[in-house]
């Protein structure tokens, strides 16, 4: 159990931090404004004169729209390497969210051009896929060991900042879509990128900048390889061989990246196969129920904003007294129980949607509003395992390789959307079935990651102090490096 810190100990965020929150409010506005409504757009716009049939129209929409995903999580490994090695974290976020700018520009411009449609979309994957490991990192890298007691709260509220753009995304945009058209509704999120990018980069005087490492001799796969070429000696890690040809630090580091995927790539994408439907397989069994609840008539799309809400007010519930209440009971929920709990909630979640399918295909016309249960139960499994994965990503990475960590934890979406994607085109699992099958798949994940977190070893890595890192300059000093512990 980590010591309580210090009273000396700083008890307020850094200051250059809410230039780095605003940014991610404004980014998750435009990535989910744009991306919640992808679905309909398909459906209702781009697809509908290619094919005519709306079963079939409605697999093509949701396997192009986990395509779409599987890019958006594929391309932080790339953003991660060119942060870590070549141009760092600041410089990563502020050219690819240029990219991104015009990748919703081409959005609202083809709006009924497959061509420059798909382009964008290309465009957008790159530059929030590129970013995203980025961001999240460089606010773990604002802090040292004289303030890391803050960075569990500071990631819990930078997840609480990525819920409240979406949530107001979720609410406007598909009603903006309704009725003033695809143009202005991927306008309006494009415009919040530019404004995203301009907030970050008006902190560009205040960030800790880590500097890249340059060309790395020592680099993950090069110490894999030499440790391969070791003769192997018993009763020692198969990676120590390596320690022939690089330093300790470095065979450290490629062990945390394998303890950290042999964990998380087995596990965690069978929550992502759950939680990245409720922008295709809710939305479509959302279009099947009564829109009306009392006054108010919800787009499909429109009940998503069910889900940041939901993180808004369990994120503080959760961190604020339900962690610490375990804590005092003498069960802390650690980043190791709380992940395959947060799998199992999951597949709760699918059995109720799965259920509501089954009164829906025998002629029941169920009201929209019952979507809240299951949508309650998965965002408690978001919380569970999301915002613990984005800790523990960050703490269990060496200060060289927390950027390739982190977007690992966020490849296991890639993966998850490839799965998706291919059994939709193919048209595999109809109607209720897909719920029951995603659900027992992230249940039997939650078993195996429970058994496979009781033999992880922890190691937990922050930066030592400040004076290790630079402020950001047009050039920044390659030679200086942070340590780490």
């Amino acid at each position: 159990m980590a010591r309580p810190p210090s009273a000396t100990a700083p008890q307020r965020f850094p200051p250059q931090i809410p230039y780095i929150i605003g940014n991610e409010a404004c980014e998750r506005f435009s990535f989910y404004g744009m991306r919640n409504i992808l679905t309909v757009f398909l459906i209702d716009y781009l697809l509908r004169n290619a094919v005519p049939d709306e079963g079939a129209r409605s697999a093509q929409a949701k396997s192009l729209m986990h395509l779409f995903m599987a890019g958006v999580y594929f391309c932080p490994l790339l953003g991660g390497y060119l942060a870590d090695r070549w141009l760092g974290k600041y410089k990563v976020i502020f050219w690819l969210s240029l990219v991104y700018c015009l990748g919703h520009a081409f959005l609202a411009i083809f709006e009924n051009n497959a061509t420059g449609f798909y382009t964008g979309l290309v465009l957008i994957s790159l530059g929030s896929g590129g970013i995203k490991p980025c961001v999240s990192a460089m606010v773990g890298d604002q802090f040292t060991e004289d303030n890391k007691h803050l960075v569990k709260k500071v990631f819990a509220i930078f997840y609480w900042t990525i819920n409240f753009g979406s949530f107001f995304a979720s609410l406007l945009i598909p009603l903006t879509l309704k009725h003033l058209g695809p143009a202005v509704a991927f306008g309006i999120p494009g415009v919040l990128m530019f404004l995203a990018t301009v907030i970050f980069w008006a902190g560009r005087k205040h960030y800790v900048v880590v500097p890249p490492t340059g060309p790395n001799p020592h680099s993950f796969l090069k110490v894999v390889f030499s440790a391969l070429r070791a003769p192997k000696r018993r009763g020692t890690h198969w990676l120590d061989g390596a320690t022939r040809e690089h330093p300790a630090e470095a065979v450290e580091g490629a062990k945390a990246v394998l303890r950290v995927s042999g964990l998380l790539l087995p596990t965690i994408p069978f929550f992502w196969m759950l939680f990245d439907q409720k922008a295709s397989t809710w939305v479509i069994q959302a279009r099947a129920m009564d829109p009306q609840v009392g006054p108010f008539t919800f787009q499909p799309s429109q009940m998503q904003f069910i889900n940041p809400a939901l993180v808004m007010i369990l994120i503080p519930l959760l961190v604020g007294l339900v962690y610490p209440a375990f804590q005092r009971a003498g069960w802390e929920l650690t980043p190791l129980r709380r992940m395959p709990l947060g799998l199992a909630v999951g597949a709760v979640s699918y059995a109720i949607a799965g259920y509501f399918q089954v009164v829906l295909e025998r002629g029941t016309v169920l009201n929209i509003a019952w979507q809240l249960l299951p949508y309650v139960v998965l965002t408690l499994a978001e919380i569970l395992v999301s915002t613990t994965g984005l800790e523990f990503a960050y703490t269990q990475a060496p200060r060289e390789m927390k950027g390739i960590v982190q977007s690992l934890w966020l490849l296991t979406s890639t993966l998850a959307n490839v799965a998706v994607a291919i059994a939709a085109a193919l048209n595999v699992f109809t109607g209720s079935g897909q719920f029951f099958f995603y659900g027992g798949l992230a249940l039997l994940a939650a078993v195996g990651m429970g058994l496979m977190a009781r033999r992880y070893q922890v190691h937990d890595y922050y930066q030592v102090d400040a004076a290790s890192v630079v402020p950001d300059r047009a050039q920044p000093p390659p030679a200086r490096e942070s340590q780490a512990l």
